[in-house]
């Protein structure tokens, strides 16, 4: 078997330095939709300097996200690239990220489960600065056809959504061009931007990523929800149920937990397609 869960486990982890600035930061706003319309104050909290405050899954993207390419060349991981899927992307803030910094991030495989026709790499980065601990992500992969050896399946991570109408609904329109300035953050993935290979792949045409996907729900949960107050964020994690076409529209419904929530649970589904899942088992927690 190409994955040898106990020697992944075991190795020891992998540290790199990483850095960014407020390009950066500003780059991957603007792959998420910010900026429209350009002069509205609240949007310029995304895209000018002077006034810039750090979207939490922007550590998704900090030093290109190095984690997950370190996961996948761990000792005991040996698998297809092609047979890769990201199943789910989670991320724990220690304090806010600031607009620019240096950092160590340390990865590791954190555990390996066998769901059958699948394993699942738990894929850990921890990343701090001189001042401590920054954030911690774990990126779920789905390796195909590499389950079926008798592990632990893992723990379930589904989250029934409340009984009731959703607190908040809002729609946030994909640009064509979308996929294309998203992937100037360091995902280079051509499904995201040849049609040929998308093709290659079994999609008539590329698609976005999954981490823009995320992000923008994250900012859509700031700016309805917190009040635009990026530092509220302590927690977010959710599970890609589908794809999303350039050109479509998010539909994203939120339930708060109270008038000042400490969780807010959220769907997302594309509105073209007749509501097809999109994000699933989605939470933010916040203070």
């Amino acid at each position: 078997m190409p994955i040898d869960a106990a020697k992944a486990v075991a190795a020891e982890p992998r540290s790199a330095e990483i850095s960014w600035g407020h390009k950066d930061v500003q780059l991957y706003h603007l792959g998420l939709g910010a900026g429209i319309p350009a002069t509205d104050p609240d949007e310029l909290r995304y895209t000018l300097e002077s006034r810039l405050h750090v979207l939490p899954s922007f550590a998704t993207v900090a030093g290109a996200g190095m984690g997950v390419v370190g996961g996948l060349s761990a000792p005991g991981i040996d698998v297809n690239l092609a047979a890769v899927l990201h199943g789910g992307q989670s991320i724990t803030l220690h304090r806010p990220l600031p607009a620019q910094g240096r950092a160590v991030t340390t990865s590791r495989v954190a555990a390996v489960h066998d769901k059958g026709k699948a394993a699942v790499l738990v894929l850990r980065s921890e990343v701090a600065d001189d001042d401590g601990p920054l954030w911690t992500s774990d990126a779920q992969i789905f390796v195909r056809g590499e389950g079926g050896w008798g592990g632990d399946r893992g723990p379930s991570d589904r989250l029934a959504l409340p009984d009731r109408e959703p607190d908040r609904t809002v729609e946030r329109p994909v640009r064509e061009e979308q996929a294309l300035l998203y992937r100037l953050s360091g995902d280079w993935n051509p499904l995201h931007a040849d049609p040929e290979f998308a093709k290659l792949a079994g999609f008539d045409r590329p698609i976005l990523h999954g981490l823009c996907t995320y992000g923008m729900t994250l900012k859509a949960v700031v700016d309805t929800v917190l009040g635009g107050d990026v530092a509220r964020v302590r927690s977010y994690r959710t599970r890609f149920a589908g794809i999303v076409f350039p050109g479509e529209t998010l539909r994203i419904r939120m339930w708060q937990d109270s008038p000042e929530p400490g969780r807010v649970q959220v769907s997302v589904t594309a509105v073209e397609r007749a509501d097809a899942p999109v994000l699933a088992d989605t939470l933010v927690e916040c203070s």
